[in-house]
């Protein structure tokens, strides 16, 4: 359900937005920590929409012997988002069947059955985190890496042992529809952006990659605003350490997206700080932080809600259409940074060390 967005902040308060409801899941670890603080900052700034919890993962699975219960399911089905937290845990990692643990039996069929289709994984370096980086020139990265998600190697049959176990394979496919779908979300995200698409793929090895780039081309043509480019996945991973500012949308595959959103991550110089969106083919998404569910400093008040609040910043802007709220919550985070704020992952020598719940209230200070 799309919400009208808000032209400015001072005018907030004359708008009512249409009531939208988020499915809240706040999983594992310090997944409920984090959750609560994205919760706390979404509700200040859009007031009017509702939340309902549901469990996820391995406290789903200790409380119903499921990770992913057809009542979870079912609230996010009727939900216009999903806000997640992290699920999973060394608890859960030895649990058989492999498709009750949470990662296999949770997230992936949640994405599977929300028709989650589009990762979206921004990668921006935030001025005050820039010396973290182990790359110089990091302070110029604010990219975007579109990940096809359902289809590709991870997905292909046959997906067999052959030969008594001495020879594996893996099978890679792609349709056009499924290229042309994650293309158009590449397309319009760039249309709101600086109007760039560089398409990567292994054309010159890979037939699957050869369709990728015919279709993507032919998709362009819809895009006249947008300029388009191709390159093959080494030279990316080469280039986004050489010049990150080059990159606006990286638009690819699943395996590629996969490695190549992790690299770009690490170029910012901080995990904690980098939020995601799922997303299908109409408003409907579901977000979350990269980052996993840290057992070892739950209820802690340790972990960093910054990647949390900035996928809240995502689902305003993908799934809710308020835009200019999401500014409003990036900005509140810039801003929190610029003061001197740090968790301890982010802590650095004449930074303030500050808790989950700290950071948090900052947030909400700094939205105006």
């Amino acid at each position: 359900m799309a919400l009208c967005e808000r032209p400015t902040f001072f005018v907030y308060a004359k708008i009512k937005p249409m009531p939208a409801k988020i499915a809240v899941l706040p999983g594992d670890g310090i997944g409920p920590e984090v959750v609560e603080q994205a919760v706390r900052v979404l509700s200040a700034c859009c007031p009017d929409l509702s939340y309902e919890t549901a469990l996820i993962g391995g406290a789903a699975y200790d409380a119903t012997g499921s990770p992913l219960p057809l009542d979870t399911l079912a609230l996010c089905k009727s939900s216009d988002a999903v806000l997640l937290g992290a699920v999973g845990g060394p608890k859960w990692d030895k649990i058989e069947p492999i498709t009750l643990r949470p990662e296999v039996g949770g997230l992936l069929p949640l994405r599977k059955e929300l028709g989650l289709f589009a990762n979206v994984r921004p990668a921006k370096t935030f001025a005050p985190l820039a010396s973290s980086s182990p790359v110089k020139n990091a302070s110029s990265m604010d990219l975007v890496v579109m990940r096809e998600l359902t289809g590709g190697i991870y997905f292909g049959q046959p997906r067999e042992r052959r030969d008594g176990g001495s020879v594996a394979v893996d099978t890679c496919v792609y349709s056009v529809s499924e290229i042309k779908r994650i293309a158009k979300q590449a397309f319009a995200i760039a249309e709101k952006r600086r109007k760039k698409v560089c398409s990567v793929d292994k054309a010159n090895v890979l037939e699957t990659s050869r369709l990728w780039r015919e279709t993507v081309i032919a998709i362009a043509k819809d895009y006249p605003s947008v300029e388009l480019s191709h390159m093959l996945v080494d030279n990316c991973a080469m280039q986004l350490v050489r010049d990150p500012g080059q990159f606006d949308v990286i638009l690819t595959e699943n395996m590629f997206g996969d490695i190549l959103s992790d690299e770009a991550s690490m170029i910012t110089g901080s995990l904690g700080m980098l939020p995601s969106a799922s997303l299908s083919e109409g408003s409907f998404g579901l977000y979350e932080p990269i980052h996993g569910s840290a057992p070892d400093i739950a209820g802690q008040n340790k972990a960093n809600p910054l990647a949390t609040i900035l996928s809240v910043a995502m689902m305003l802007r993908y799934s809710l259409n308020l835009g200019v709220l999401a500014d409003m919550v990036e900005h509140a985070v810039s801003r929190t940074l610029e003061s001197g704020l740090r968790t301890a992952d982010i802590w650095s020598e004449g930074t303030e060390l500050v808790g989950t719940k700290e950071m948090g209230d900052a947030v909400v200070r700094n939205l105006g």
